[in-house]
């Protein structure tokens, strides 16, 4: 059963963990602490009085409207296509446009904001877009598409598809981009933990089990499925450990790759599951790309506690809030 608070929650965490790790992305740890103390950024630095997200909110927001827009579940993987096409013309034209195509969201301007896009998307979106599981554009295994899939698991359920469906989907949605397996298993691994973490109620250690299970037998016999469950595995066993965090993400990786960012943010999520600051300030972080590993994480913690769990100081001065909780309910409709 959906739940509004938690898809707000997810969808607005997000954001959250994106705006906190944007501000540090290309920074090593050593160097976040020297300006942010030994704890690191802990709350947003403010641009014109906002806290501003990157291209991975940007993109989860056309994610969304792309599932909103489909006219069936089967027609869902073109709709998204054609939401992330929007996506790239907000980067490579000027606003406003001057073609009525019905998306709600090429109406707003900061969206034609550039934040730091990812080249993988770029390029193969100026292609078209049009990879497949099975049809590979490039070799990527970048985080570009898990970090953007969460809505999928918000916005499907059981009575739209079945589950091995909806975990497809966010597979799929991946690899219209991203053409090596652990671009787009991943974005599956996702899409599954968010739609148990939103509508299930699962706690985090059933949604990750769950994940790596039906992940292993979902694409079994493919090249990169035992890495993908060899480092998720990792994550799960590592998060109740007595080693530091920073060396538990130091050891899964620095994220910029699919399978490493959604290991980091599993792991915080784990680690933390009941402390949203904790588990956000822990995933952005490190010496990685931040802001997707917080993205990721917030899409996760959000969907496990939901909206009313995030802090005011982390909702106030948040760019496109309103906007972004309207789209929260709506998910859940």
């Amino acid at each position: 059963m959906k739940d509004i608070k938690r898809c707000q929650g997810s969808l607005i965490a997000g954001a959250v963990g994106d705006a906190l790790g944007y501000e540090i992305e290309f920074l090593r740890l050593f160097q976040i602490k020297q300006e942010f103390g030994e704890k690191g950024i802990r709350d947003y630095v403010l641009h014109g009085g906002q806290a501003i997200f990157s291209d991975d909110t940007q993109m989860t927001l056309f994610t969304a409207e792309g599932c909103f827009r489909a006219t069936a579940p089967e027609n869902s993987l073109q709709s998204i296509r054609r939401a992330y096409l929007d996506w790239f013309d907000t980067q490579t034209r000027h606003f406003p446009l001057d073609d009525n195509r019905g998306s709600e969201l090429l109406k707003e301007r900061e969206l034609f904001e550039r934040r730091a896009p990812g080249m993988t998307c770029m390029s193969a979106l100026d292609e078209g877009g049009n990879g497949t599981l099975t049809h590979k554009i490039n070799d990527s295994k970048g985080c570009g598409g898990v970090m953007r899939v969460a809505p999928i698991g918000l916005y499907y359920t059981l009575d739209d598809m079945e589950s091995i469906k909806i975990d497809l989907l966010g597979a799929q949605a991946g690899a219209l981009t991203h053409s090596h397996e652990l671009g787009w298993i991943p974005c599956a691994g996702l899409v599954h933990m968010v739609r148990l973490l939103s509508q299930e109620g699962a706690t985090m250690h059933e949604a990750t089990e769950s994940m790596i299970a039906h992940m292993a037998e979902l694409f079994a016999g493919l090249e990169f499925t035992d890495d993908f469950t060899e480092i998720m595995n990792e994550a799960l066993q590592i998060a109740d450990s007595a080693e530091t965090t920073e060396d538990c993400i130091k050891s899964l990786g620095g994220g910029w790759v699919g399978e490493q960012a959604l290991a980091i943010a599993v792991f915080c999520a784990l680690r933390y599951e009941d402390d949203f600051t904790e588990c956000i300030c822990a995933s952005v972080n490190h010496d990685g790309d931040s802001d997707s590993t917080g993205a990721i994480a917030g899409n996760l913690i959000g969907a496990r506690l939901g909206i009313d769990a995030i802090p005011q100081r982390y909702l106030e001065h948040l760019q496109l809030r309103e906007l972004m909780m309207q789209m929260g309910e709506k998910l859940a409709k």
